[in-house]
């Protein structure tokens, strides 16, 4: 039995669940800081959920069906399977005390990050920071220990550091801005719907190549600064920029589900490229539809009046 469809659509899948909220990667509070920094405006741990959320179900709902097909299960049902999931349940014991802690960890880190957008006080604290205390937390209170980061794959942080070295280099030589500039410059005279569509093409491209942070970091300063005199609301820009850096289905190097499910060692990179290519066709077919009719109707600004 092939296991491809399952690896690859786990990867896939991951990516898209991930845009749903601000925990799912450090790319959304990156792009957050550049939009209240252009806009004086600050978009809300829930506002982002809100419009990210029907993208994000949408997509998972869509790959799945798209794995049922392009990778057929040559099984209906899989024998003992029941049994031997009760199995592993029962060898994992009873929840532990470090195990209830690490969950009030991270669920406080959820509750503080939400409840900055109503309790003033909390507005101060920056969402990264709050990510970056909760992982100390987990060290502190010995959740984690050094032992634990031996067992880490060192090879998938290599191949991710490699990727941000090279986008690193490309920021800081200028060629990222240069890219940027002469890509969105393509569509300053266009409509505005091809304007948005063209700077989410551009970033599904790099962040499959230089990681996502990196390519919002590199392209978001430029799109909102075009898109002003475009009269394009700032907001489709972002929410179009974070939907497309969230799931680069090409390269190993765009996500770390990419490379942890190329771990399982149950496809190449070829099979994975090839799969990918109808899954970004689908993604930017969803965004369209979302860019154009969807996200209008919840609410997003579009257009500066």
């Amino acid at each position: 039995m092939t296991y491809k469809g399952l690896f690859i659509g786990m990867a896939f899948t991951a990516g898209a669940g991930s845009i749903i909220t601000l925990l799912g990667a450090a790319r959304g509070a990156v792009a957050i800081s550049f939009f209240r920094e252009i806009t004086g405006r600050e978009i809300s741990f829930f506002e982002l959920s809100y419009y990210m959320f029907p993208v994000g179900f949408s997509m998972v709902i869509l790959l799945w069906l798209y794995f049922l097909i392009l990778y057929r299960p040559e099984r209906a049902v899989v024998s003992g399977l029941r049994e031997r999931a009760k199995v592993l349940h029962a060898r994992l014991g009873p929840i532990t005390g470090k195990e209830v802690l690490a969950l009030v960890i991270v669920l406080c880190a959820v509750l503080t990050m939400s409840l900055r957008s109503f309790v003033p006080a909390l507005q101060p604290l920056n969402k990264s920071a709050i990510i970056l205390v909760s992982t100390v937390l987990f060290f502190v209170f010995d959740i984690l220990t050094v032992e634990d980061l031996e067992q880490i794959p060192w090879n998938i942080i290599l191949l991710f550091g490699g990727a941000m070295s090279i986008g690193f280099c490309l920021w800081s030589t200028g060629a990222a801005k240069w890219l940027a500039v002469h890509w969105l410059a393509m569509f300053e005279q266009a409509n505005w719907f091809v304007f948005v569509m063209g700077i989410a093409f551009f970033v599904l491209v790099m962040t499959n190549f230089i990681m996502n942070v990196a390519a919002i970091a590199i392209t978001l300063p430029v799109a909102m600064v075009i898109a002003s005199y475009m009269g394009v609301a700032p907001d489709v820009v972002l929410f179009s920029s974070l939907v497309t850096a969230g799931m680069p289905f090409l390269l190993l190097v765009g996500a770390a589900p990419n490379a942890i499910a190329y771990e399982s060692k149950q496809f190449s990179s070829g099979e994975f490229f090839i799969a990918g290519i109808p899954a970004s066709i689908m993604l930017m077919g969803v965004l369209a539809l979302f860019v154009w009719l969807i996200w209008p109707l919840m609410g997003m600004p579009i257009l500066v009046q």
